[in-house]
């Protein structure tokens, strides 16, 4: 699994476009926070990229990648290895080398300007973030054979996820706004990757307050150290499920 593992990290390193995303990130991260004197505000102008731009690139890098690796992993598995170590050493380096591009890019800068446990927080959940959507894209290349398919559905879920969620969300706190909804909207937040990853982040900003007394709610629940660790606990399932179902499609798929 390790030398498949390096085997991908090595190519993806030398892939341009990962160099253009390291590069951008590291541009806009440097320029938000040397233009701002205040680094609080300087995170939530980080946070929209970490929210939006990350996962996008991820999933459809991620993407794209397994489907131009095909031959490569037929090759694979037509060697005495199993398939489980094939997925998971793809899977691997894949990870690893975002998650590379996202710490050279975002996590020194946030480290350098915000080094306490809101630079953490921000560099942790852009970790789990990356890994998350990596992991919905093998997934969707499993389930689909054909490439523009399987790039169309991994789109189409992370724009459910970013933006279509949180509209359905805001419709249903109007539509029921004069019932004591608070605890049902952390419940529904809460099954979103995206959102809680905010949520996280803004309450080490300490902005809250300005979600009125749902943002109180979701300090009583999320601002705790427990409740820090069902969010991240909660994050970590959106990576394994979509991984383990995606190895049990591989494991049974006829390449």
């Amino acid at each position: 699994m390790r030398k498949i593992a390096g085997f991908v990290i090595a190519d993806i390193l030398k892939n341009k476009i990962v160099l253009v995303y390291t590069v951008l990130l590291a541009t806009f991260a440097w320029s938000v926070f040397s233009l701002e004197d205040n680094t609080a505000k300087g995170v939530l102008s980080l946070l929209n990229i970490v929210l939006l731009t990350v996962p996008l690139v991820s999933v459809i890098f991620a993407n794209i990648y397994m489907y131009n690796s095909s031959e490569f992993i037929e090759l694979l598995v037509s060697q005495p290895i199993k398939r489980s170590t094939i997925w998971t050493g793809i899977f691997a380096g894949l990870v690893f080398a975002m998650n590379m591009a996202f710490l050279v890019g975002i996590g020194i800068p946030v480290l350098i300007f915000v080094p306490d446990i809101t630079g953490l927080i921000i560099i942790l959940t852009g970790i789990l973030i990356t890994t998350i959507f990596i992991s919905i894209a093998i997934l969707c290349s499993i389930l689909s054979r054909d490439k523009a398919r399987g790039i169309g559905l991994a789109i189409i879920i992370w724009l459910f996820l970013t933006l279509i969620y949180d509209g359905l969300v805001l419709f249903f706190m109007f539509q029921f706004s004069d019932y004591p909804i608070e605890k049902g909207m952390v419940i529904v937040s809460a099954l979103n990757p995206i959102d809680l990853a905010r949520i996280m982040v803004l309450l080490q900003v300490d902005v809250s307050a300005l979600m009125g007394y749902t943002g109180a709610v979701f300090k009583q629940i999320f601002g705790t150290a427990s409740g820090l660790t069902v969010s991240f606990g909660l994050m970590v399932l959106w990576i394994i499920i979509p991984f383990l179902i995606s190895l049990r499609k591989f494991k049974n798929k006829d390449l």
